[in-house]
């Protein structure tokens, strides 16, 4: 990595300092509730903790990327995926997004206010009828006099109860397939956008998750982000960090299940001796480590390779595919250690199993991340 360790030890003790006093003894309520309450966000952004790798002058710290990465796998590692998803989309996309493709005016608009948590943001992205194709999506953008009217809707998309600001992909362009789509940048406030319930899920309860709809929705030229036709283009540019930040927390939510069964194989026993004690238990140990020890060399690559610009879409599909398909295997390997507790909501390795699963679903499935690495062996067929 290129950050000192000095950096990375004063970063981590904010961020574990902050989860401890804000997140900690309320996570169990939201998890309830199904939802973070608005407020954290606001609060993540005084503790610094929004933006950190954005430029002082938007209101970042101006910190080094792998930072801004060690918080999402910090925040997974200590249990909390539903916040980890939030704040991957918050602070590890959407921003970034703005960062690199929006206008100065859109910057000084809207960065400063995410970085305070002032501003949530959001991606719509998915549809009912249109996941991983994202080329075969139906929501429209028709150009009237002074912007765009938008129509559509579309589903699972993270932080959307609360979302401020929502980078919408929406087609401008019918006939042009993937080279019809563009980006805009939607206030929530504005007349024509509503909201679904949140969606009940089998895990990251605390992630709020909702469908948006949008009907005559009228969004200001300004608010076009990037150029109008290649928004698909650059959907595929930051695809690589979006990947890293599943990446991390695929690592870090690895650690954390890893740390709490090790503790508890050395306290429970069973046929008169600790579960420990078995050669299973430590077969089973001894693996989920090699490959977490394999995986964050390869998530460090990456980050070196994202850094000097020359990450492909490949990298990231090997990455995302291989971690998070890891992810899922050691929490099950885990929660499988503690027995019928495991099971139970009483012990925190059942959180650690049911938040991992959609890790292999959004930001690409690992069937499409085959493909991705499959076509780049053979050439798009």
């Amino acid at each position: 990595m290129s950050v000192e360790q000095p950096d990375i030890d004063l970063f981590q003790t904010m961020i574990n300092r902050a989860l401890e006093q804000e997140v900690a003894p309320w996570y169990e309520q939201w998890e309830e509730a199904g939802e973070i309450p608005r407020q954290l966000w606001n609060i993540l952004g005084q503790a610094g903790m929004l933006g950190i790798d954005m430029p002082e002058a938007y209101g970042g710290a101006g910190a080094a990327f792998e930072i801004s990465q060690l918080a999402i796998e910090e925040i997974a590692r200590q249990g909390y995926g539903g916040l980890a998803s939030g704040y991957n989309i918050h602070a590890n996309i959407v921003m970034p997004y703005i960062l690199h493709l929006g206008s100065e005016a859109q910057k000084q608009r809207y960065l400063p206010a995410m970085a305070s948590g002032e501003v949530l943001g959001a991606i719509a992205m998915t549809e009912p009828g249109a996941g991983s194709d994202l080329a075969a999506m139906r929501t429209s953008a028709e150009k009237v006099p002074g912007g765009w009217r938008i129509n559509g809707a579309k589903v699972f998309i993270t932080n959307g109860l609360h979302a401020d600001l929502v980078i919408v992909c929406a087609k401008t362009d019918p006939k042009a397939g993937a080279r019809g789509v563009s980006l805009f940048l939607v206030d929530a406030s504005l007349p024509g956008f509503s909201r679904g319930k949140g969606i009940a899920k089998i895990g990251q309860h605390a992630s709020d998750t909702a469908e948006l709809f949008f009907q005559d929705l009228v969004v200001p030229e300004e608010l076009l982000l990037g150029e109008a036709g290649r928004g698909f283009a650059y959907l595929m540019q930051e695809l690589p960090r979006e990947r890293l930040g599943v990446g991390a927390q695929a690592v870090g939510a690895s650690e954390g299940a890893l740390a709490l069964t090790l503790e508890y194989v050395q306290e429970r026993r069973a046929f008169g001796q600790r579960v420990a004690d078995f050669q299973n238990t430590r077969f089973k140990l001894a693996e989920a480590r090699a490959r977490l020890d394999m995986a964050r060399a390869y998530l460090n690559q990456c980050m070196d390779r994202y850094h000097r610009g020359d990450m492909t879409a490949t990298d990231a599909a090997v990455l995302k595919l291989m971690l998070t398909e890891m992810q899922c295997d050691i929490a099950n390997d885990c929660l499988q250690l503690f027995g019928g507790y495991g099971y139970t909501r009483e012990y925190p390795i059942s959180r650690f199993f049911v938040d991992a699963r959609v890790q292999t679903i959004y930001a690409g499935t690992s069937e499409i991340m085959k493909e991705v690495i499959a076509r780049s062996m053979l050439g798009k067929a």
